[in-house]
């Protein structure tokens, strides 16, 4: 694990873009740049993006497009889906109100 390179995406303006995208796309309840800024750092640390991240920055993927972050090759939609989907069914799931509660009985017992 890189603690460089989750700074590195972190900082990535493209693949914070993309996660607000994967976020906007899975229809999260709130506004979905606020989430991914609040979420950003769990998003990219529990992704275990690092090794694919260091390997492009180190030249070793064909793709050699200097936006790290807006390579599908390195983190991949999918890589971003596992992470963000279910963040976002929980925030949805904690964002509705909770069941009314059930009314009294209004007739006395016979």
């Amino acid at each position: 694990m890189s603690y460089l390179s989750i700074v590195e995406m972190v900082g990535s303006q493209s693949l914070q873009s993309r996660v607000t995208a994967a976020v906007a796309k899975e229809k999260y309840k709130g506004d979905a740049l606020e989430f991914t800024r609040t979420y950003i750092w769990q998003i990219v640390a529990d992704g275990n993006w690092d090794a694919a991240w260091d390997s492009a920055v180190a030249g070793t993927t064909v793709n050699v497009n200097p936006d790290t972050g807006m390579r599908n090759d390195v983190i991949t939609d999918g890589m971003i889906l596992a992470v963000v989907q279910p963040l976002v069914q929980a925030a949805n799931e904690a964002m509705e109100p909770p069941p009314p509660e059930p009314e009294p009985p209004t007739g006395l017992p016979s």
